[in-house]
């Protein structure tokens, strides 16, 4: 992240300005001019949100934010204000802006500065000439009484997570192998003191991860299986919350080949595990006081000479079998071990987070995610909250027993695809039958990565999924605390 972000310290008469207000009386106490006053009043009533004063030696910039409606619709609009205001800011050349509050609460302050921040983002690593410089701002001071320097600590964390889970999937799989993002996940551990322990590929076929090893067959590069946990010593929880993050570095389709415009976005088949590792991140970094563990198991996916192939049958980690009819459903392959080896712990819950099927996207586009539970009705709605808030809306779906059918094999316990219909939920139903716990599945196909700019969201990864978890996991501390 190329953003410092800081509490306000001393504003100069010459520094740019954005005054966050919601009506023409909050313009009482700004000092402006007549002639500024006359201008803004105009421009608003013209239906101008965002109205910049170029005053010569800095730059003005009234943000109205009279905005009805739920709270977290209310954030939104204050988040892509922020972003509209980004792009103004840019165009001018600014390197440092302070925030004022005038009259917005803390939280529309922070949506406000969060839109600036994470529409800020760029992935400049391969880009080379003039033509491809940094933005200019680089530096956000913050001016609101309501807002502590914890919470700027808090909101750095998080910008700085989401960005950090973006890179992860905007790199090439040239870079970003299953080893390289076991060894993201190792130093994101150790800046943040969080415990990161990493399988080889020996101890995964110790372990005999079947449905990882299956997908892995056709890589010449080993799998990893990581373990990102985070137990602080006064932690709220008996038992842990656990997150699952599809790690496919990049998806060939294996032997049930993709078409090759389809492939080329593949890289961001591992975006759930980047979400993992950024909340997890998050979480440790900001020293939240709850039992958190990551789980991340990662390979390619290609149709080398000993490729797993349709007609194969798999024995998986809990020692089901698996009748493998297209390579293509590769990730729940991987997440059906991962969500066995949850069972160890013993949780409170599991949510797994994964690119896992196109039927999701074509169902609900990139506005939102599929979600699906089981034995978690409390915890689904709590994690809908959440999503709310941040604007990582979540879909549920439905998961009647009768879609299992579809998933019934003649030759082995199950197979790894259902029919032509209801493919995300069938996705869910085969992930289902490997736990025994309350269990979230949520399916970001479609949010993941995009090919056009949504706001703030930009081309490429958008890191879904780290605010979700981390707001998810923030609001347990009120609610374990009291209970």
């Amino acid at each position: 992240m190329n953003t410092v972000i800081q509490k306000f310290l001393k504003r100069s008469n010459t520094a740019d300005t954005i005054f966050l207000i919601k009506t023409d009386s909050d313009l009482i106490d700004l000092k402006l001019s007549d002639l500024e006053l006359e201008y803004i009043k105009k421009e608003h009533n013209a239906k101008n949100e965002i109205i910049e004063i170029n005053k010569y030696k800095s730059r003005n910039y009234v943000v109205y934010s009279e905005t009805k409606g739920a709270d977290f619709d209310r954030l939104e609009v204050m988040r892509k204000n922020g972003h509209t205001t980004l792009s103004l800011l840019n165009k001018a050349k600014t390197e440092k802006v302070v925030v004022v509050s005038v009259n917005s609460s803390k939280e529309e302050t922070l949506a406000f500065c969060e839109g600036v921040v994470l529409g800020n983002y760029q992935f400049l690593k391969y880009k080379t000439g003039d033509k491809n410089k940094p933005n200019s701002l680089n530096k956000i001071e913050i001016n609101s009484s309501e807002i502590t320097k914890q919470d700027i600590n808090q909101f750095k964390i998080l910008a700085e997570a989401v960005c950090y889970a973006r890179d992860y999937v905007n790199e090439p799989d040239s870079y970003m192998t299953a080893v390289q993002l076991a060894e993201e996940a190792k130093s994101l551990g150790k800046t943040s003191g969080a415990k990161v322990e990493v399988f080889n590929k020996k101890k995964i076929e110790s372990l005999k991860m079947g449905g990882l090893l299956a997908v892995n067959r056709g890589s010449i590069d080993p799998p990893t299986f990581t373990i990102f946990e985070w137990k602080p010593k006064k932690s709220i929880n008996t038992k842990p919350y656990v997150f699952v993050g599809k790690g496919v570095v990049y998806d060939t389709g294996g032997l049930s080949l993709k078409p090759s415009n389809a492939m080329d976005t593949m890289k961001c088949d591992m975006a759930g595990a980047a979400a993992v590792i950024g909340a997890m991140y998050a979480i440790a970094k900001a020293k939240l006081p709850v039992h958190v563990i990551g789980l991340i198991p990662a390979t390619d996916n290609r149709p080398d000479g000993n490729a797993y192939t349709p007609g194969d049958v798999v024995t998986m980690y809990d020692g089901s079998t698996v009748e493998v009819l297209n390579t293509d459903a590769e990730g729940r392959m991987i997440l059906a071990d991962a969500l066995t080896y949850a069972k160890k712990y013993d949780p409170e819950l599991v949510i797994d987070i994964a690119t896992l099927t196109g039927a999701a996207a074509r169902a609900i586009g990139p506005q939102a995610m599929v979600g699906m539970k089981v034995n978690s009705d409390s915890e689904f709605d709590k994690l809908k909250v959440s999503g709310d808030f941040v604007h990582e809306r979540i879909v549920e779906f439905p998961m009647y027993e009768e879609y299992a059918e579809q998933l019934k094999s003649e030759i082995a316990d199950m197979k790894n695809i259902g029919g032509i219909d209801a493919g995300a939920i069938t996705a869910a139903k085969f992930l289902e039958h490997f736990t025994d716990y309350p269990y979230i599945h949520l399916d970001i196909a479609a949010p993941a990565f995009l090919s056009k700019a949504n706001s703030y969201r930009p081309i490429g990864g958008t890191g879904i999924g780290v605010r979700l978890f981390y707001d998810f996991i923030k609001s347990k501390i009120d609610n374990l605390s009291s209970a």
